[in-house]
């Protein structure tokens, strides 16, 4: 299961990067660079879960490769539709997959923080978590406000 929902996600990544080819080179260096730092703990994350899972370095090398290949067929397709349609309905995808994985794996979290019995030390944890989110969600409001008056050349 790990690596079909790895691959459909390499996929969409490979789409990202193909529809950001399609706008400019700058911009798909920066998206290509952003994916690789987030893809490269996981995929390193995901290869230690298939040793858990009883596979042989050999095995877990080569399933880990198989569902990473995928990432090559949604770089053709993004450049493809990234060429003929607005590559940034492909952005939106890719983005509210992110945004998925990481909002569902933090709320997990933080709901089990809230469940726990309250005390000072878990309430401030809880405090700061939300604080994460907050930064990161300002961030990114700042960012789109002003993406027009960024200027990288």
């Amino acid at each position: 299961m790990i690596t079909v929902s790895d691959a459909v996600h390499n996929f969409i990544d490979g789409l990202a990067i193909g529809a950001s080819f399609t706008l400019s080179l700058l911009t798909g260096f920066s998206t290509s660079i952003a994916i690789f730092c987030e893809e490269f703990p996981h995929e390193l994350g995901d290869f230690v879960i298939l040793l858990n899972s009883g596979m042989s370095v050999g095995q877990a090398a080569c399933f880990n490769l198989l569902s990473a290949m995928s990432c090559y067929l949604g770089l053709a397709l993004g450049i493809l539709l990234g060429s003929s349609f607005a590559p940034n309905a492909i952005f939106a995808i890719a983005g509210g997959m992110f945004l998925y994985i990481s909002l569902a794996d933090m709320v997990r979290h933080l709901l089990i923080v809230v469940n726990l019995k309250m005390n000072c030390r878990r309430v401030a944890f809880f405090l700061i978590q939300n604080a994460g989110l907050f930064t990161g969600f300002t961030v990114i409001l700042l960012i789109t406000l002003f993406a027009g008056d960024i200027n990288l050349g």
